[in-house]
């Protein structure tokens, strides 16, 4: 195995992405415990390992602000050339990471290689992620295995920021919500096509909140909030809606005190899990590559509720489907997912 002494582990894209990767860091400390580790993540992202007790240092891709445009991918490039990295490990296929750490000079390069600028890439791993044979967590420690390293000891890592810690600690007292009954709801999702329908949720809360005496907070993005206000006009009772009001760091404290998450398939039931938070994950997407199988929370409180599969059915980004479709998972599926944690925990 060959030493390096300056690491970068590369990962751009969304939440859950950089939840899954997360096992990556501790791992290539057990093998290089002298080494200086750096994560390249985005702004949205940084809560999730600044604080990390095996990097080094995080660093920011900010695209929307000082690496935006032409000038800015070079101050990007520049900054990572400063770093003097032996190796880059890269998590996230994508053009721009390829390039800038080929023009940044960073001898080592791996990664998995596909058509977007994967040539540049000097230790190649062929992609066979789209079929979705493996779990997403795995396919980033096979990096690590192609590159001799030994992997046990995997877990997830998420850092609780005292801020943070302190916001949620006084919004469920200001609010005198009770950790033992509350249960996130986060109705939202990256695409169209992983959204359970708002009329779902409302009924499944209104059953949770006759049967457990639950209490719900709205959790997402801004664009949950469609879903959220839907909801809340079909409840006779109120909900604490916060979504697009929460930093990922606030999020993160406040699920750690939540009974359950329950949600569809996207970036929050990582971060629950990643904190021992029990999930029911709505998949409404059953084909290779997007479903499940890739991208299900694997916590021992976790459940997933799926669709059947419908090798017919069109996911192509953003592109809508039948309301039909999404109502294949019923309310009783999800609560029988529900009650079966509330009996284990």
């Amino acid at each position: 195995m060959k030493i390096y002494k300056n690491i970068l582990i590369v990962r751009t894209d969304r939440i859950g992405d950089v939840v899954l990767t997360t096992p990556v860091i501790h791992v290539l400390r057990e093998n290089f415990p002298q080494a200086r580790l750096a994560m390249l993540v985005t702004p949205a992202t940084r809560d999730l390992v600044d604080g990390n007790p095996d990097l080094n240092k995080v660093l920011v891709d900010d695209r929307q602000g000082v690496h935006r445009g032409i000038f800015g991918f070079w101050r990007l490039v520049g900054s990572l050339q400063k770093e003097d990295f032996d190796l880059a490990i890269i998590f996230h296929t994508k053009r721009r990471t390829n390039l800038a750490c080929f023009l940044a000079g960073i001898s080592n390069r791996i990664g998995y290689a596909d058509n977007k600028l994967g040539v540049l890439l000097t230790h190649k791993l062929i992609d066979t992620r789209h079929t979705g044979n493996r779990h997403e967590s795995q396919y980033c420690l096979d990096i690590l295995r192609a590159m001799g390293l030994t992997v046990h000891n995997i877990r997830y890592y998420i850092p609780l920021h005292k801020s943070a810690e302190e916001w949620a600690q006084r919004f469920l007292q200001d609010h005198r919500l009770d950790s033992r009954h509350l249960i996130a709801i986060h109705p939202g999702a990256s695409d169209p096509t992983k959204q359970w329908p708002a009329n779902r949720f409302a009924e499944l809360m209104k059953q949770l909140r006759s049967r457990y005496a639950s209490q719900f907070i709205l959790i997402g993005a801004g664009n949950a909030k469609a879903a959220a206000e839907q909801i809340k006009t079909q409840l006779s009772f109120y909900v604490m809606d916060l979504t697009g009001q929460t930093t990922v760091s606030q999020l993160s404290s406040l699920l750690k005190r939540c009974r359950m998450l329950i949600s569809n398939d996207s970036g929050p039931v990582h971060v629950a899990d990643a904190l021992g938070t029990p999930v029911v994950s709505i998949f409404t997407r059953n084909q290779p590559g997007i479903n499940s199988h890739r991208w299900q929370p694997l916590g021992k409180y976790s459940r997933t509720v799926l669709t059947p599969f419908t090798g017919e059915m069109s996911f192509a980004h953003k592109k809508p489907v039948s309301l039909d479709y999404l109502e294949l998972i019923s309310v009783p599926q999800v609560l029988e997912e529900v009650d079966a944690i509330f009996k284990l925990c």
